[in-house]
């Protein structure tokens, strides 16, 4: 599973990924969690509010932190 926090590097995108990296640990799987900061990368994926969180390539949340159920709830098998 790839996993991609997308975000300039703000306080709610340093908040997203701890949130992202609590879940994927919580839920005991393997997943590459990779901080995106570029923003013409973030601009691929279409998002033009951050952070945003890309799980294998689908957009799941952008312009608000995630809470963690709904992170358990995107990488659930």
């Amino acid at each position: 599973m790839n996993i991609k926090i997308l975000g300039p590097g703000c306080a709610k995108c340093g908040k997203t990924e701890k949130i992202v990296r609590e879940a994927v640990e919580a839920a005991g799987i393997e997943a590459n969690v990779e901080k995106v900061t570029d923003m013409m990368e973030i601009a691929g994926y279409k998002v033009f509010s951050t952070p945003a969180v890309v799980v294998d390539g689908e957009v799941k949340l952008s312009g608000k932190v995630p809470k963690k159920k709904d992170v358990l709830g995107w990488i659930a098998k």
